[in-house]
């Protein structure tokens, strides 16, 4: 165990080295991978790597990815944040909270067709942040909830986070997207339920209801939402029913958008060029992030780390429960420092073997990866929500990580509840999809 003590206090020191000097975290990645492989090895280093970042760059799973991404810039660029306030708002007068819920569910819409929590922030942000000002709403609720509702867009399917996960821990996307969906809307149901007890407790920050709309208004209102959930039931339904693989589904997905955003009037040669290139500068960011990994994740299989680091923790006899407790802060701490599909492709190839070896439902784990994930889009200094958020509103960092922490709490009883209840997570893919 001390010859694979040292082999890891080098390969992370090489890690940090080569991050802290600015290298993209891709070719960080395989740096390190060539290193391993070049010291600890016998296997020729050049000739792995050619044929693992080959292997990653042309799998067909893959390409479900830069489809969703392209789905998702898309409608970004459509009227829909804007018809979604207007849809939303005439039902949200009743509850406690009023217009606050709007945020949440239209981050929970947006994520159903976005996949990114960046976007899913933005885009709602845009639109309800300015409306929620306006009428009076205060900013510490309006921003956190927003930042916390904004995380949304990694765990309601179609996520890229999950096709992620899926491709390097070699599991279903379809079983994946079906996992997601009641933990989403568990949190969507906790995010909402804290605006209530906020808007119970505070009666004098919630501006007055608007004039009451009679149901047949509140109908007209919202029927430009209508063509959104179809193209969500389109490409998810073809998912759980089995007519169309993620990919395929995501192929649909992109002509659905393409459709919707020409009948609104928003489609034109120039918002056609700025998604569909905005969409590969994203892909292609992760899918070199993925290509290191994959050649990482072989490097570290040749020098044993994984089964030695696998074995150590099995024998030192920890429970399921205190095996997960530890896995939530470790992703914690390291999603402090690095983004989300970084953390999951950097650290899957020792993890998995170790939840193997606990007997832990690797479907079950992803959902429990990516609330995690989730955790680290809200916490300071690298969460990206918390970026997007700073550059929409031109607060402080420390003011809105402060404003997003309830979100942050929530997010720790969502995973208490989904360990509690872990059909929350099995139960959709075992009776939808056999």
């Amino acid at each position: 165990m001390n010859n694979d003590l040292v082999i890891t206090v080098l390969l992370i020191f090489s890690l940090f080295a080569l991050l802290g000097s600015g290298v993209w975290i891709g070719l960080t990645l395989t740096g390190v991978a060539w290193i391993g492989m070049q010291l600890f090895s016998a296997r020729p280093a050049g000739d792995a790597m050619a044929v693992t970042i080959w292997g990653s760059a042309s799998s067909w799973t893959l390409t479900a990815l830069p489809l969703f991404v392209w789905m998702g810039e898309i409608l970004f660029r459509t009227k829909l944040s804007e018809d979604m306030f207007k849809g939303l708002a005439p039902w949200m007068n009743r509850l406690p909270g009023r217009l606050l819920h709007t945020n949440v569910i239209g981050c929970t819409i947006f994520a159903a067709v976005s996949g990114s929590s960046a976007a899913t922030c933005a885009t709602i942000g845009k639109m309800a942040l300015p409306e929620l000002k306006s009428r009076g709403y205060p900013d510490g609720i309006s921003i956190g909830t927003l930042a916390g509702a904004g995380t949304l867009g990694l765990l309601i399917p179609p996520s890229l986070i999950m096709i992620v996960y899926g491709v390097t821990a070699d599991v279903s996307i379809a079983r994946l997207f079906a996992a997601g969906v009641l933990p989403g809307l568990m949190v969507a149901a906790l995010m909402m339920g804290y605006v209530m007890i906020w808007a119970l407790l505070n009666p004098q920050k919630v501006p007055a209801a608007d004039a009451s709309m009679r149901f047949v208004d509140k109908l007209r209102a919202s029927r430009s939402l209508i063509p959104v959930v179809l193209l969500i039931l389109a490409v998810l339904g073809s998912i759980y029913t089995g007519l169309a693989t993620a990919t395929e589904a995501a192929g649909l997905g992109v002509v659905g958008a393409l459709v919707l955003s020409a009948c609104q009037g928003s489609l034109n040669w120039r918002t056609f060029r700025d998604s569909l290139m905005g969409a590969t500068r994203l892909y292609c960011m992760i899918a070199l992030i993925l290509s290191g990994a994959a050649f990482l994740t072989l490097a570290m299989g040749y020098i044993g780390l994984p089964r030695h680091l696998a074995e150590w923790i099995a024998s030192l006899g920890l429970s399921p429960f205190m095996l997960i407790m530890a896995l939530m802060v470790f992703y914690i701490v390291l999603g402090c420092f690095l983004d989300g599909i970084s953390v999951i492709v950097l650290t899957m190839g020792v993890v998995l073997p170790i939840v193997q070896t606990a007997g832990i439902d690797p479907i079950w784990f992803g959902i429990f990866l990516v609330l995690v994930v989730e955790m680290a889009q809200i916490t300071p200094p690298v969460g990206f929500n918390l970026f997007v958020l700073q550059g929409m509103t031109g607060r402080e960092l420390p003011w809105i990580a402060r404003a997003s922490a309830p979100m942050f709490v929530l997010l720790v009883a969502a995973v208490g509840l989904l360990y509690l209840f872990p059909g929350l997570a099995t139960w959709l893919p075992r009776h939808m999809m056999g």
